[in-house]
């Protein structure tokens, strides 16, 4: 079971960084490109936020596999889990400021990827 523990541990750990990795590329262009007075650009951008930081979830998840002697995951099936997590955390906390949904995105993110490798870390018999 510790062992197990670990594993999941370690992977949410990998995932977390690698959103972070994520994240800070999204903000780097974010603010490069919002001095484009575009509107369609700024929008584009900010809905952007979500899929890229669920996308450093989800490439934390598949590393986290292979250091792990166990099944690989779909890189789409690693991506949807996050991504409900980031766009839920996104439309939570936007109301409150744009500027805030990285602390949603990281928060619902995080919860989502552990409870996909809870789940996939369960015994299949029961």
């Amino acid at each position: 079971m510790s062992r197990s523990l670990f594993r999941v541990a370690l992977t949410v750990a990998l995932s977390v960084v690698s959103a972070g990795v994520f994240y800070t590329a999204w903000m780097a262009a974010f603010i490069i490109l919002a001095q484009v007075q575009s509107p369609v650009l700024r929008v584009g951008l900010w809905l952007a936020a979500p899929p890229v930081t669920a996308a450093g979830f989800a490439v934390g998840l598949s590393a986290g596999r292979l250091n792990h002697k166990v099944r690989s995951v779909a890189f789409l099936r690693a991506f949807a889990w996050p991504l409900a997590g980031c766009a839920i955390g996104a439309a939570l906390v936007f109301p409150f400021g744009p500027m805030l949904i990285v602390f949603g995105m990281f928060l619902m993110g995080t919860f989502a990827v552990v409870i996909r490798e809870v789940v996939a870390s369960r015994p299949r018999g029961f």
